[in-house]
């Protein structure tokens, strides 16, 4: 049984402080946890405001559509106006 894993590192703009972070993030992970069917949690980077480490993962019985998942996140991260993706992860296993 395939499982895929995703591990995105995030700067967040114009966050000073955790209560910022944690209302950008919380938002952000419900949605996609919603729309995407996977997990999803805040890794590391847990006492930092303007960076976040966040990880995501799919059980499938088709390991294609567990990586297309994960990109179509991926995807939807890059996009957004509230953080820059410096750098990711994936993998299915």
């Amino acid at each position: 049984m395939p499982v895929g894993i995703l591990r995105v590192h995030l700067r967040l703009y114009g966050v000073h402080t955790l209560k910022e972070k944690r209302s950008v993030l919380e938002g952000l992970l419900v949605r996609l946890r919603r729309e995407f069917n996977v997990s999803a949690a805040e890794l590391a980077e847990l006492d930092n405001p303007e960076r976040a480490v966040l990880g995501f993962a799919h059980l499938s019985n088709n390991g294609a559509y567990s990586d297309g998942v994960l990109q179509k996140i991926l995807e939807r991260l890059e996009g957004s106006r509230e953080f820059y993706v410096e750098a990711h992860e994936m993998e299915v296993l």
